[in-house]
This record gives structure tokens, sequence and C-alpha cells, in this order.
């Protein structure tokens, strides 16, 4: 077994043989990070090692798409392949005293983080699940650009800026139109795979559930095998996290806001609607607020709730019905 630790770059990968973790005897090289290239990678560590692809372990951190291409080629070349969280990365390098950043020294890092502790193999995620992600991406970005643009078309016509109202008015007739091609390639998408479908169309029975929101949650846990709900949750960044220290003490938890944050921004749209409309989260909503809960903590649990029944509706493939009320309740 052989622990391999890669610095993700745009343009180059580090990569760091951890061969005595002990004696810290190590062996590096340098690869430029493109598909053509990967071949040599992979030869120069079996040579190296001495080892088959079966039995390297490579760590990385999830570095937006830049480590995407590698990832799945080594999966797909048989090497067990861990795709890392960059923060708990970042605290096992403070808390073993790691002071030094650099490309060759964060690949340390990940090699040894890796060998100290057991991690989930990373699998790659459907190809149909990993489509959907990038459409739904692609449409959130596309809407965030008319937003900016309505919000500059606000400021010309306070200025009375013609000039600028007219070419805002272009643009945004362009950006209304690729948003609208993109919700229609969405729906063929999902037209094209039953399964998906399905999925939404059973989010869509929970209440505080729309489309927009049912087509995200589909992308998200579909993304992965998720072993229960509060996994799931955890994912997303709603744990809520606790500060104690000595005598300061923040009485209200927060949201751990791992993950992200557009999709927790979706959900808090939802968990509002949901509070009006869905009974289980009205109910725990109540509860919460009898205990003298602030009405933010019961506003993140009730994202949570959210995402748990979702979780739910989809691994038992039924729709949502409401939790019976006890009795007396």
């Amino acid at each position: 077994m052989a622990h391999i630790g890669i610095d993700i770059g745009k343009k180059k990968l580090d990569c760091l043989w951890l061969r005595d973790m002990e004696k810290g005897k190590v062996k590096t090289k340098v690869f430029t990070n493109r598909h053509q290239d990967y071949p040599a990678l992979l030869d120069w560590l079996t040579r190296q090692t001495g080892e088959s692809p079966e039995a390297l372990h490579v760590y990385m951190e999830a570095t937006g798409i830049y480590h995407e291409p590698l990832a799945y080629w080594l999966h797909e070349a048989g090497v067990n392949v861990y795709v890392l969280n960059p923060a708990h990365a970042h605290h096992y390098a403070k808390s073993a005293g790691r002071l030094h950043k650099t490309d060759k020294a964060d690949s340390r890092v990940l090699a040894e983080f890796g060998a100290s502790r057991s991690h989930r193999r990373w699998t790659p995620e459907p190809e149909e699940t990993r489509e959907l992600k990038r459409l739904v991406a692609r449409l959130e970005a596309v809407y965030q650009d008319i937003q900016r643009e309505k919000n500059r078309l606000e400021k010309a016509q306070f200025s009375r800026d013609t000039g600028a109202e007219t070419s805002i008015g272009h643009v945004l007739a362009a950006l209304e139109r690729e948003a609208k091609r993109l919700q229609e390639e969405i729906e063929t998408h999902l037209d094209r795979h039953d399964h998906l479908k399905r999925d939404r169309q059973l989010l869509m029975s929970i209440p505080g559930i729309g489309p927009g929101l049912s087509t995200r949650l589909v992308a998200v846990l579909r993304s992965r095998p998720f072993e229960s709900a509060r996994q799931a949750a955890a994912f997303l960044g709603l744990v809520p996290t606790y500060y104690t220290s000595g005598t300061s003490v923040k009485k209200t938890p927060t949201l751990s806001k791992t993950g992200s944050a557009v999709m927790r921004r979706k959900l808090y749209m939802g968990a509002v609607v949901a509070m009006t409309h869905n009974p289980d989260i009205q109910a725990q909503y109540a509860r919460l607020k009898a205990r003298g809960k602030h009405s933010m903590s019961a506003l993140g649990a009730a994202m949570r709730k959210l995402v748990h029944i979702a979780y739910g509706v989809l691994k038992t493939q039924t729709e949502y019905r409401p939790q019976p009320i006890p009795a007396g309740g």
C-alpha cells in the first residue's frame, strides 16, 4: 500500500509519495495538469512504489473543478482516490505543526493526513447527475448575472442615464433568453432520465420545496452515497455549532456553513414557506419557540428538517406524508 498526496493546481500537479512517514522519507515529482500527461504520472507512481494501481492510495483536495479530471482518470485506472475537505486538511496541518505553505508541503500534508486515518474512498457521481449539476450551476450563474444587471438598471434609471438603460436592456434580454434555454435543457435532461424526474416529483410533494429547490436537491442528494439524513444536512452546512470558551458563551448556535452557500439560501427560502404550509416543520418550529429558542435557531432547524424530509422521501421513494400528531398534542 502506497500513500500519495497530490497538490492540485490549475496548471500543475505536485505529487509526493510518502515512502516512510516515521523517517520522513519522500519522493516528489511535478507534472502538468493536462489529460495527456496523466499516464506519465501513473507510470511514475507505479515504478517508484513498485505497486499496482490498485494498491495506490492518492489523496487530493476538492479544488473547484481542477481536481475532477485527474480524480476521474485515476479512478478509471483502478487507483484508490480520496478527495479530502480542504478545511480538514488545513486543521490537520496546524495540529501537526506544519508551518510552511508551499505546493510540496501541501502534498506532504495530504499524504500524511491520508495515511494517518481512514477516509471514505471517492467514487464518481453518476454521469446524468453530474450533467444535471452542471446545468443547474450554469443557470444559477445566469440568474446572478440577471440580478446584477437589474441592479445596474435601477442605478441608471435613478441617474437618468438613457444610454446605459438601453445597453442594460439588451444585456438583460439576452440573459433572460439564456436562462429560459437552460431551464428547457434541464427539463429535457430530466425527461431523458426517469429516475431523476421521479425524484424531483417526489420532492415537490413536500410543502416548501418547489421546482427550483427540488431540482437542486436532486443534484445534491444524488451526487454521493449519503448514509443518513444527518450526513446530508452536514454536507450542506446545516449542522448547528456552539461556541463556549471560558466565560465567553454564544447563546445562539450558528450553522456550520460548509458546502454551498447558494443551496443554503434556497433552503432558507424553502424553510420560510414550509413554516406556513408544512405541518411537520410548523410543529417543530412551535416546539422550539415554546422552549425559548431564538427565531434564527428555529429557522436553521427548519432548514435541517426540510433536508431530512427530502432524504427520507428519496430513500423510500414515496411521496411526503405529514407525521401523525400525538394524542393530546
